[in-house]
């Protein structure tokens, strides 16, 4: 009897301890779920998910950015109206976790490389960091700028800081791009189905991608930031013939979800970036391109009233025939979307006329550009509510919420990955690297170009490529191993 109790004393102690402990709250997990479910009451199902990302978020961030990234093309905007502020849902509560996980560190145990911190992109995004802190203070909402600073910072933190660690190892690159555009690839679809029950029709083409991306500006500018990293995957002898064929067939799902898009600066970026591929890859000198465009812009402005005088005239509207809705691209006299985003514009370039320095603080433009608004200048879709979107450039916008300097910090930016990107290209003896490099640039480049016309930094969206991009760049400029000895 006593070796009967003994026996039973044991199998609760030690590692069978843990096991029945186990049992017991997975007994109580069930009852507690079975109850819940009886009184209609669902959240509970959630809680093992929840701990494992918990986990993760302690053990193992490169998974949570890898999650996060999966989550972006699905997630969903939630807006409050009084202010106009909305959050991504689940992802952006999630990067405010690895934010907060990151400063938590960071006092006890940095282990971010001493040369992400001095590497010349990280400082200019610190110093565009700290620009944004003080206009945000000297801000007319300042509720408003630190909130939208916040916003940068969790996407900034994760998806270049944190992204740079993760870029270490390469093959992360690939998985990064692949974790975006895989449930991408389902919107797309979903997308694609919506526009089919209108016919492929263009004004529904402006909206069908809904609710995961609001409209199809959005929607076309993350289509041509994966399309030159698809082109890289496929063109690229490194990788297997399996890769090089779904990255085919994803390639061909990009390009027509990109034509159905019927997004003009998408287009347009996208053929900007293959000139600039045409001008890598034949070595086009710079003196050269500096030469032509200096001619372009002398004959621009000796004929600038012939051309505004022809732009005028022409009164093609958006159209489902796409030589029709290239052509409207330059209607400035009937097209509203045209002329709408004109009006921002000038309302923007007042703006910083009126406060040239400090501007009237970040994420504020769409509360403070009504009275800059022109009557003669206004359009069918011009609103004084706020609630119709921001400058519609990535350079003018700041330029009227952060004054000069916003824009100077934009400029830089994007002339350093150039910069940094055609370094690392000339100079890395890895043909995996090359084409990498070369693809993350001109993914880039498609997103400042049409950033000419539209911005997205403040939506994760777009954040989440656009910093993890550069976040790639820097890693592959750092770490990417063997060199040349000159360039090739």
């Amino acid at each position: 009897m006593k070796d009967k109790i003994s026996e039973i004393r044991s199998y609760f102690t030690g590692s069978n301890q843990r096991i029945t402990m186990l049992y017991v709250l997975s007994v109580l997990f069930i009852g507690l779920n079975c109850y819940l479910v009886f009184r209609e009451i669902y959240w509970l199902f959630f809680l093992p998910l929840f701990l494992v990302v918990l986990y993760l978020y302690f053990y193992s961030l490169d998974k949570v950015l890898l999650l996060i990234t999966a989550l972006t093309p699905v997630a969903i905007n939630i807006t409050q109206f009084e202010f106009n502020v909305g959050v991504s849902l689940p992802t952006e509560p999630m990067m405010l976790g690895v934010l907060l996980i990151f400063v938590v560190r960071l006092f006890y145990d940095s282990q971010v490389d001493k040369k992400v911190w001095t590497h010349p992109i990280t400082i200019i995004i610190g110093l565009q960091l700290m620009w944004m802190l003080i206009t945000s203070i000297t801000s007319d909402m300042p509720l408003v700028s630190f909130k939208h600073l916040l916003a940068r910072l969790w996407f900034v933190v994760p998806f270049y800081i944190l992204g740079i660690h993760l870029f270490r190892k390469r093959s992360n690159i690939n998985l990064f791009v692949w974790f975006y555009t895989i449930p991408f690839i389902g919107v797309i679809a979903y997308t694609t189905y919506n526009h089919s029950l209108w016919g492929f029709d263009e004004q529904a083409g402006h909206w069908v991608m809904e609710p995961f991306y609001n409209d199809h500006t959005a929607y076309g500018v993350t289509l041509a930031l994966y399309i030159p990293m698809f082109f890289g995957f496929v063109f690229s002898n490194v990788y297997s013939k399996t890769t090089r064929f779904f990255s085919f067939l994803v390639l061909a799902i990009l390009l027509t979800a990109l034509v159905l898009s019927y997004s003009r600066a998408a287009w347009l970026s996208l053929a900007f970036v293959v000139g600039v591929l045409l001008i890598v890859l034949f070595r086009i000198r710079f003196k050269w391109i500096l030469f032509v465009t200096v001619i372009f812009g002398i004959l621009f402005y000796v004929f600038s009233f012939q051309i505004l005088d022809r732009l005028e005239k022409n009164r093609q509207g958006p159209s489902a025939n796409f030589v029709e809705h290239l052509r409207s691209i330059s209607n400035i006299s009937t097209d509203n979307s045209n002329l709408e985003r004109i009006n921002r514009w000038q309302s923007a370039l007042r703006m910083f006329e009126d406060r040239p320095v400090f501007g009237y603080g970040p994420g504020t433009y769409q509360f403070e550009y009504a009275p800059f608004q022109r009557a003669k200048e206004k359009t069918l879709i011009s609103t004084n509510a706020g609630d119709k979107g921001n400058a519609h450039s990535e350079y003018i916008g700041p330029l009227a919420e952060q004054g000069l300097p916003g824009m100077v910090f934009v400029l830089l930016l994007v002339g350093s990955f150039i910069m940094v990107a055609m370094r690392v290209y000339r100079r890395s003896a890895s043909p995996e690297v090359r084409m990498l490099s070369l693809s993350l640039m001109l993914a880039l480049l498609t997103y400042f170009v049409h950033g000419t016309m539209n911005n997205f930094l403040d939506t994760d969206k777009a954040s989440v490529p656009v910093w993890g991009f550069l976040a790639a760049i820097v890693a592959l400029d750092i770490y990417s191993g063997k060199r040349v000895t000159k360039e090739v």
